[in-house]
């Protein structure tokens, strides 16, 4: 499913690419290579000053290198949050990962697994 395009006035978050989108059914967070992000995004909260959402995780494990490494899937909670004006259009400044059970990075802190939402 392809997210809606930001309709005037409503809040979107940027893609890789920048371009805004509504309540997107899928986030790639390693935005070079697409070896990481979270799909069947389930949102609440859409438009207040965080949105929260659940989905899938989807991770490469790079061993022995990327090109030749595993996806492996994780239960994942996303929260967007923080204002940004893409082009005259609100947006979501930032989106922070969690993972209530097992996690493809045991030794990341919160800090690092919050990624910055660039306009195009």
């Amino acid at each position: 499913m392809i997210a809606a395009v930001v309709a005037a006035g409503a809040i979107g978050l940027p893609d890789c690419l920048g371009k805004l989108r509504v309540k997107p059914a899928e986030v790639v967070l390693a935005c070079g290579d697409g070896n990481f992000g979270v799909r069947k995004l389930a949102w609440a909260g859409w438009g207040d000053a965080t949105a929260r959402a659940s989905g899938t995780a989807y991770a490469n494990d790079c061993k022995p290198y990327c090109a030749a490494g595993h996806f492996h899937t994780y239960p994942a909670v996303l929260v967007a949050s923080g204002r940004q004006s893409c082009h005259g259009s609100p947006a979501y400044a930032r989106v922070r990962i969690s993972f209530p059970g097992r996690t493809p990075y045991p030794k990341a802190k919160p800090a690092d697994l919050t990624y910055p939402l660039r306009c195009s």
